[in-house]
């Protein structure tokens, strides 16, 4: 698969995932629930920058 390709996918699934963490840190009363969502939307941009810089 092409490297631009997965990392297009990856962007869009940290953005997903950035817009969940917000809505999670507004509406849960649990500041856990947020930081693993947060931190999993975090993991999957790193994902994505390490592809960028390895694939050069």
């Amino acid at each position: 698969m092409n490297p631009d390709k997965i990392r297009n996918i990856l962007n869009i699934l940290f953005l997903i995932g950035a817009l969940c963490s917000l809505l999670t840190y507004f509406l849960v009363d649990d500041k856990k629930v947020f930081i693993y969502v947060c931190g999993a939307a975090i993991f999957v941009k790193m994902m994505e920058f390490f592809i960028r810089f390895t694939n050069r």
